[in-house]
Order: structure tokens, then C-alpha cells, then sequence
């Protein structure tokens, strides 16, 4: 139960950040990426506040810390291979981040601000994800 508290915690706190920062609003994201229009520098800042925040957290955590508070063990990434899933994911991310002004984090609080756009951006990641477990479900050809 203390997992799961925990982790409603931590979303309400990245929900409140985005709300404050105004990142659920996908005008604002959209204009940073306009630098020869309506350029707003905002992301860049909240993004350099998030980056040093982690870094300084990962740095306490690790180094205070064997095993996390409500859990067996710390859940990090073990893959150390830039692949062509890795680089075609990032680029999706980005495409679609840049079309449509949602980050799929911070399209959960802009549930609050536009509920029908915000909504229709997450039925389309939520299928976009399931396409994407089905198309890896799929057994795979050898070649040689």
C-alpha cells in the first residue's frame, strides 16, 4: 500500500509542476519549438529545473540509500545499447510531441485544460502502444 501511495504522491507532485510550469497547455510546448516565431524559452528552463532536480535526488538516493523505501529493489534501465528501436522511439517521441504539444506525462494534468483534444491524444498513444506490443508480439523472420 505504501508503494502504491507513494507513487500517487509522486504523480500529484509532477501534475502540480506541470500545471504550475503551464506545460499542460500544448500552445506553450508548440512555441518553443517555433524559434522563428512565437518562441517561448519556458520548456527549456522547466526542463534544466527537472534535470538538475534528478540529478541532485539520484545523487542523495543512490548514495544514502541500498534498496528504495516501498519496494525490494531499485526498477533502473539495464540496457546499454543504442539500437534502432531506441532512435526510431526517440524520434516518434519527438515527432509526436512536436505535432501535437503533448508529452505523455504531462497529457494526464492537461485533462484539466482541453479535456476533448487532450483525450483524443491519449486514446491515440494508447493505441499507438498497443500496435506497437502487437507488432513485437509478432515472431520474426531469420535471415541469412
Amino acid at each position: 500500500m505504501n508503494r502504491i501511495f507513494s507513487a500517487l504522491v509522486a504523480g500529484m507532485i509532477f501534475g502540480l509542476g506541470i500545471a504550475i510550469s503551464g506545460m499542460g497547455n500544448p500552445a506553450k510546448v508548440l512555441n518553443f519549438f517555433d524559434p522563428l516565431g512565437t518562441w517561448d524559452a519556458s520548456l527549456a528552463f522547466v526542463m534544466g529545473g527537472a534535470l538538475v532536480t534528478t540529478a541532485i535526488g539520484y545523487r542523495v538516493i543512490f548514495g544514502q540509500r541500498k534498496i528504495p523505501l516501498f519496494d525490494k529493489k531499485f526498477h533502473l534501465p539495464t540496457a546499454r545499447v543504442i539500437d534502432a528501436k531506441l532512435i526510431g522511439g526517440s524520434a516518434l517521441f519527438g515527432v509526436g510531441w512536436g505535432i501535437s504539444g503533448f508529452c505523455p506525462g504531462g497529457a494526464i494534468p492537461a485533462l484539466g485544460f482541453a479535456p476533448w483534444p487532450t483525450a483524443l491524444f491519449l486514446i491515440s498513444m494508447g493505441g499507438g502502444i498497443l500496435i506497437a506490443r502487437w507488432l513485437q508480439a509478432l515472431p520474426r523472420r531469420q535471415t541469412i
